[in-house]
């Protein structure tokens, strides 16, 4: 099993902020709701940490306080842009250093808390009746960060 001992301070951050980009990168890509969609990328973390044990790599990441530095991405576009490239890098290192289950198990932590951030909030209705559970700009950054991850159970996903 993989741990962060095997990563430096540098591979190891990267690896720590790819999940929460990805939830980043959907409440951006949508305004309102962002105090919901915050509490619920906390309530996955907080449930992530009640399945400890199951990976030492995801123990190790839910461990850590997820937070993204504001100041690094100053608008929604370069979020999406360098979150992306974030997400993969941190992907291609958990390729070098973790196992083939590892790597799956991290990628689909990284589209659920894409999902949980994009179904925390409805757009659009009137006092919580009618509205999209998903916007389309939110449904455009879940297809993107799918993408980066080529997350297991999708189309265009290798067999591996």
């Amino acid at each position: 099993m993989t741990t962060k001992a095997e990563f430096n301070a540098e591979e190891w951050s990267r690896v720590v902020e790819g999940p929460p980009l990805a939830g980043m990168i959907v409440i951006t890509a949508q305004r309102g709701g962002t105090l919901r969609e915050s509490i619920s990328l906390g309530k996955a973390y907080a449930e992530a940490r009640q399945q400890h044990g199951q990976s030492e790599l995801l123990d190790g990441i839910v461990s850590e306080q997820p937070q993204v530095d504001p100041q690094r991405y100053p608008n929604p576009e370069e979020l999406r842009q360098n979150g992306l490239a974030a997400i993969r890098e941190a992907i291609e290192l958990l390729e070098q250093k973790a196992t083939p289950d590892e790597v799956d198990d991290y990628k689909r932590f990284v589209v659920n808390l894409a999902e949980r951030a994009a179904h925390a909030h409805k757009e659009g209705g009137f006092l919580g009746i009618g509205g999209q559970e998903v916007s389309d700009a939110e449904q455009a950054a879940l297809d993107e960060i799918n993408a980066a991850v080529d997350s297991p159970g999708q189309e265009h996903a290798s067999a591996g």
